[in-house]
């Protein structure tokens, strides 16, 4: 357990010391949710579309950005250079477990991350006013489902980067990806928005974990065994995902060249 402790407190670290590279990024999120709130505001004005109240769509796009928040970019580019320069050659020979110490590694900088969202959420409040929070027992299911998003994000993003191992550029991998989750994930437009069976699709993949999920229990939208169903769909995926990636990750390693070797 040392070794990964040591993984996630270096991370942190990291982050801590490139301070302007996080606030950047997290810069953009924040944008975004300004962007948003004022797109929706002008869209709700005169009534509920597809279901969605603006008080509703208010809370559900705060959401949107806390799970947006977590697990910054930067998780990425340090495994895809890893793998492009050959020094997860180096990873190998050390005596910790490829993926978990990657996985260390991510949720070393989770904690700023969450203090980040903390306290723009708390500017949002202040100036829109209170949010409206579910009952005990689906707060409860809506914070197991925030937890959900950090190892799920974490293979979403870890899969991606193994295609470093067939591929020299990892940005266009990444744009295709963060197209991908932006859509399918709920965090641009609710899927409720889309055709039926494209919603059907979204709701049902990995991506609808990332945002969607969480979102929908917290404005009500999902309660009760239809919740529980949501987040044990999250549970599945990040389990799925977990060990498809150690299958992919030992196909990776059969392409690795390091000096020609």
């Amino acid at each position: 357990m040392k070794p990964y402790l040591a993984h996630a407190r270096a991370t942190a670290l990291s982050a801590l010391a490139y301070r302007a590279n996080f606030l950047l990024s997290l810069g953009g999120v924040a944008f975004q949710l300004i962007a948003l709130l004022a797109v929706w505001r002008v869209l709700l004005a005169d009534g509920p579309v597809g279901g969605f109240a603006w008080p509703q769509m208010r809370a559900y796009l705060v959401v949107a950005f806390a799970s947006g928040a977590l697990v910054g970019a930067f998780v990425d580019f340090r495994m895809s250079h890893r793998i492009r320069s050959g020094l997860v050659a180096l990873d190998l020979v050390k005596p910790v477990d490829y993926q978990r110490a990657r996985f260390a590694e991510t949720v070393g900088g989770v904690w700023i991350e969450v203090v980040a969202v903390v306290v723009v959420v708390a500017v949002t409040v202040a100036v829109g006013g209170a949010l409206d929070t579910p009952p005990g027992p689906m707060l409860a299911l809506f914070a197991a489902s925030m937890v959900l998003i950090v190892p799920l994000k974490f293979a979403v993003s870890y899969l991606s980067t193994l295609a470093c191992f067939w591929t020299e550029n990892f940005v266009g991998v990444m744009w295709a990806r963060q197209a991908l989750t932006g859509l399918l994930s709920g965090a641009l437009v609710p899927l409720v928005y889309f055709p039926g069976w494209l919603a059907t699709a979204a709701q049902w993949s990995p991506f609808a974990g990332l945002t969607s999920t969480p979102a929908l229990i917290f404005i009500g939208k999902a309660s009760g065994s239809h919740a529980v169903l949501l987040v044990a769909t999250q549970l599945g995926w990040v389990l799925a995902m977990w060990f498809g990636a150690r299958l992919l990750f030992r196909r990776g390693l059969r392409r690795l060249t390091v000096n020609g070797g």
